[in-house]
């Protein structure tokens, strides 16, 4: 009995994760046919409108794009690392999908399964963990490719990562003070009794958006990608699945992030001014867990429009002036946010 239940846990964590992958990999897709038509919208285009109705097909034909272009390895890189960096970047993206809650239990012929591939203890030090290494992957491929411009721009875009992820840490520890729990599932469930965190830590909320853009490359901070001035960045040498992989990461990243701050700040699956509980009982577990579903993805689609709404009408920051924002702006901000923060928990409690 012991080994079908084992079997069981195991079949379900397997298959979760497998959707979870591909779905993360579709929305990256139609992430840049949304990066096109977001853009065209703002500057009064069309955008793609060729590749299938209303242009929808364009990602499948910029994926088979890549698949066909010619694989490139120049001579003098270090081919081991040179195939190693976007792979790394790639796996450090999809590794963060592992502690997100995407939704409550469904009943599957009986047996509950729960929408979250691990609930482990640590899950915003997993993220944030996971997160980190991916610097890894900017700067082993800056440096395998054996090209000046790309090492520059990887040391660049490490020096911008690991100076947002800063202040990126401090606010994630006021906001711990705020929830008293790492867990992912325990912050979604508190904030559909106490509304949302964001209305308990706005500026924790603004300095870890700020962050995120930072830590994604998107605009005004896409200074690794600097083609005025780096060529084409630190993946100036990749051609074909190899550049597709950064591009891909780029994309899960933002998705990722969007679905972060929709759970830490936005309450998550937690559908806006209804107790899940009743609606639960009312049409059933598994259609609350398709709507609560929906209400995380409508948040996150929100999210990625804001980055990319930011992109086409943000101009790009000066190197000085990203460093100047993050090391004399964010970090006080963020030291400031978390003294008040522990200051007014330790109030509240006495």
């Amino acid at each position: 009995m012991f080994l079908v239940v084992e079997w069981q846990f195991i079949v379900e964590k397997l298959v979760l994760i497998v959707a979870v992958v591909m779905i993360s990999l579709v929305i990256a897709m139609y992430e840049t046919y949304m990066e096109r038509k977001v853009a065209a919208f703002l500057q009064d285009r069309r955008g793609p409108s060729r590749a299938g109705p209303f242009g929808i097909l364009q990602p499948v034909a910029d994926g088979l794009k890549l698949f066909m272009k010619e694989e490139i390895i120049p001579n003098n890189s270090n081919k081991f690392l040179f195939i190693l960096g976007p792979c790394l970047a790639m796996m450090t993206a999809m590794m963060t999908s592992a502690v997100i809650p995407w939704g409550g239990t469904i009943d599957f012929f009986g047996y509950p399964v729960s929408l979250q591939v691990a609930d482990i203890n640590i899950g915003i030090l997993f993220i944030f963990g996971v997160v980190s290494m991916g610097v890894y992957g900017i700067m082993i491929g800056g440096w395998a490719s054996n090209n000046k411009f790309s090492l520059i721009a990887a040391l660049r875009g490490a020096s911008q990562v690991i100076s947002y992820e800063l202040p990126m840490g401090l606010a994630l520890i006021a906001l711990l003070m705020v929830t008293g729990s790492l867990k992912m599932s325990v912050i979604v469930g508190q904030q559909a009794d106490s509304w949302y965190n964001v209305l308990y830590q706005p500026l924790g909320f603004m300095i870890f958006f700020v962050c995120a853009l930072a830590e994604c490359n998107r605009t005004p901070f896409d200074l690794p990608e600097a083609e005025n001035e780096l060529n084409f960045g630190y993946h100036q040498e990749y051609s074909s699945m190899k550049l597709g992989f950064y591009l891909f990461a780029e994309y899960i990243n933002m998705f990722i992030s969007s679905v972060v701050m929709s759970t830490l700040f936005f309450g998550g699956y937690d559908i806006p001014f209804i107790n899940d509980v009743n609606l639960g009982h009312s049409i059933g577990a598994n259609w609350l867990a398709v709507l609560q579903a929906m209400s995380l993805f409508f948040k996150t689609v929100s999210f990625i429009f804001l980055f990319m709404w930011i992109r086409w009408t943000i101009p790009r920051f000066r190197y000085d002036q990203l460093m100047n924002l993050g090391w004399k702006t964010l970090i006080p901000l963020s030291l400031i946010n978390m003294l008040i923060t522990a200051v007014v928990v330790l109030w509240l409690k006495k």
